[in-house]
């Protein structure tokens, strides 16, 4: 698990110069996406399905992004995308794409609604934490009437 974890980091801080990430996050991105990656190996450890231990480590991911772009004082995207590159489902999409090719469908169909579920689950990780380090700001949009 250590080598993986080690492994995991070097992946997450390459994604990140592919994206582009400034250089000052990029080893705290890196981090980030390692404990994200550990998280959704650990827990169905547990007992904890995997589509639940994505969402967690993804909320996990979002939410030290938050917290460390306030600290850096730069866009939070800057961390949360090298924290959710190890949760992608890249190789599950594969494996549905080669069952369909293969033809067997049911088997296709089973792993792409675990891919799809598991994508959503990074989503719903992500908007989840947004939405929580949004309450307190108000809505900057709200329409007036009576000026």
């Amino acid at each position: 698990m250590i080598i993986e974890l080690i492994v995991c980091f070097f992946a997450t801080v390459s994604f990140g110069i592919i994206f582009s990430v400034p250089r000052k996050s990029l080893l705290v991105g890196g981090f980030i996406g390692m404990l994200a990656f550990g998280i959704s190996r650990t827990l169905p450890e547990y007992g904890v399905t995997a589509i639940f231990a994505t969402s967690i480590a993804s909320i996990t991911a979002a939410t030290l992004a938050h917290f460390l772009a306030k600290k850096f004082r730069i866009p939070a995207t800057a961390f949360t995308i090298p924290g959710i590159i190890p949760l992608v489902p890249g190789s599950r999409a594969y494996y549905t794409m080669l069952a369909f090719v293969e033809g067997d469908y049911l088997g296709g169909l089973q792993l792409g609604i675990e891919t799809m579920l598991q994508a959503g689950a990074i989503a719903a990780g992500v908007v989840f934490a947004l939405s929580v380090f949004s309450l307190g700001k108000g809505n900057s949009y709200r329409y007036e009437a009576n000026r």
